[in-house]
C-alpha cells in the first residue's frame, strides 16, 4: 500500500470531486490533510498562546483552582505526566510527556476572562470545521445515523490543547520511545492543528500499511483522523487509525517541543452502537451484550486514568 498520507480540499470534496480517492482513503487509511477548512494559523495562536502563557507562568494555586476534581472529567488544566494513555490502552505504564488544558460545551474551567473569550472563539470555530468535515466522512460513505448527519454532528465535543516540552534524558528515544501511547480516537473524526518542533523532529505518527509514517504540521492544512465511531456509524467502511507520539533521541531533544490543538467530535452520549462490530473492527471494548451506547464505552474502559505523581 502507498503510505503517502493525501491533502484534500473541503470546498471540492462538497461539489462531489474526487470522491473515490477520497472513500478509498476512508477505507484504508482513515487520516488524510485537509485544506480550504476555513482554520488558519491565525485561529490557532491566540489559543496556543494564552495557553502556553499559564503552562509556563500561571501559579500552582491557578493551576488547581482549574484542575477538575473529578479524574474522568476532560476539563480544565491537567499536569504534565498527570495522565497515561498507555494506562487507558492497556499497553504500558508510562506517562503521557506532556500537559493539557480542555474544554467542551459546558462545565468548563477558566483560568481568567480573557482565556474565556479566545478560548470560546477558538472552540467554536473547530467545532464548525469538524461537523463540515464529519458530513463530508458520513455522505461519502452513504452512512445515514439515526435522526440525519446534521443531528448526529450536532453533539458534544472536546477540544484539548497539548504541550509536549523539550523532554528529560530519562524519556528520550533510547530510554522510552515514546511521549504518548499508540492509540485510536473515541471520535466521529478529529481534527488537529499542530506546530513543529523548531529542531524538525517530527512526533506525531501514524500506522499507515502496517508502518508508522510521520506527520509533520503542513502549512495552510489541518490533520484529520476518522475515530472509532466513525467505523461504526459507517458499518465498517471507514478505518481508525493507531496513531502515538514519539520522543526524540538524546542528540534531538533541544528544539523537539512542540503543541497540538486537538478537537475530538464525540457523538452524543446516548449514540448506540453494536457491540459485536466494535469487536470485530478489534476495538478494546469490555462491554457485552448486542448494543451499548456511547457513555457505556467511555464509562467503562476508556477512561481519563491519572498518575499517582502528576498534579
Amino acid at each position: 500500500m502507498d503510505t503517502t498520507v493525501p491533502t484534500f480540499d473541503l470546498g471540492e470534496l462538497q461539489q462531489g470531486n474526487h470522491q473515490e480517492e477520497f472513500r478509498r482513503c476512508l477505507a484504508d487509511k482513515g487520516v488524510f490533510y485537509l485544506a480550504g477548512s476555513g482554520l488558519g494559523e491565525a485561529d490557532q495562536k491566540p489559543a496556543k498562546d494564552v495557553a502556553v502563557d499559564f503552562f509556563e507562568h500561571g501559579s500552582e494555586e491557578q493551576k488547581r483552582s482549574v484542575t477538575s476534581p473529578v479524574p474522568t472529567m476532560r476539563r480544565g488544566f491537567t499536569g504534565l505526566e498527570s495522565e497515561s494513555t498507555a494506562k487507558i490502552t492497556n499497553s504500558g505504564s508510562y506517562t503521557d510527556y506532556s500537559m493539557c488544558y480542555s474544554m467542551g460545551t459546558s462545565g468548563n474551567l477558566f483560568p481568567t476572562d480573557d482565556f474565556e473569550q479566545i478560548w470560546t472563539g477558538y472552540f467554536d470555530r473547530m467545532y464548525r470545521a469538524s461537523r463540515d468535515v464529519a458530513r463530508q466522512v458520513l455522505r461519502t460513505t452513504g452512512a445515514e445515523p439515526e435522526g440525519g448527519v446534521d443531528a448526529f454532528v450536532d453533539c458534544e465535543p472536546l477540544l484539548r490543547f497539548r504541550y509536549f516540552p523539550e523532554v528529560p534524558e530519562h524519556r528520550s528515544r533510547e530510554e522510552e520511545p515514546l511521549r504518548m501511547a499508540p492509540h485510536y480516537d473515541l471520535s466521529t473524526v478529529t481534527l488537529i492543528q499542530q506546530t513543529p518542533c523548531s529542531n524538525g523532529f517530527v512526533s506525531l505518527q501514524c500506522e499507515v500499511g502496517g508502518t508508522y509514517v510521520d506527520l509533520p504540521a503542513v502549512p495552510d492544512t489541518v490533520l484529520v483522523f476518522c475515530g472509532a465511531v466513525a467505523t461504526l456509524v459507517t458499518g465498517g467502511e471507514v478505518k481508525a487509525p493507531r496513531h502515538h507520539v514519539a520522543a526524540p533521541g538524546r542528540d534531538r531533544i533541544a528544539g523537539s517541543s512542540r503543541t497540538s490543538s486537538v478537537f475530538f467530535l464525540r457523538p452524543n452520549s446516548d449514540f448506540r452502537f453494536s457491540v459485536p462490530l466494535a469487536k470485530e473492527c478489534g476495538f478494546d471494548i469490555g462491554l457485552d451484550g448486542e448494543t451499548a451506547t456511547f457513555q457505556d464505552w467511555i464509562g467503562g474502559n476508556y477512561v481519563n486514568i491519572r498518575t499517582k505523581t502528576g498534579a
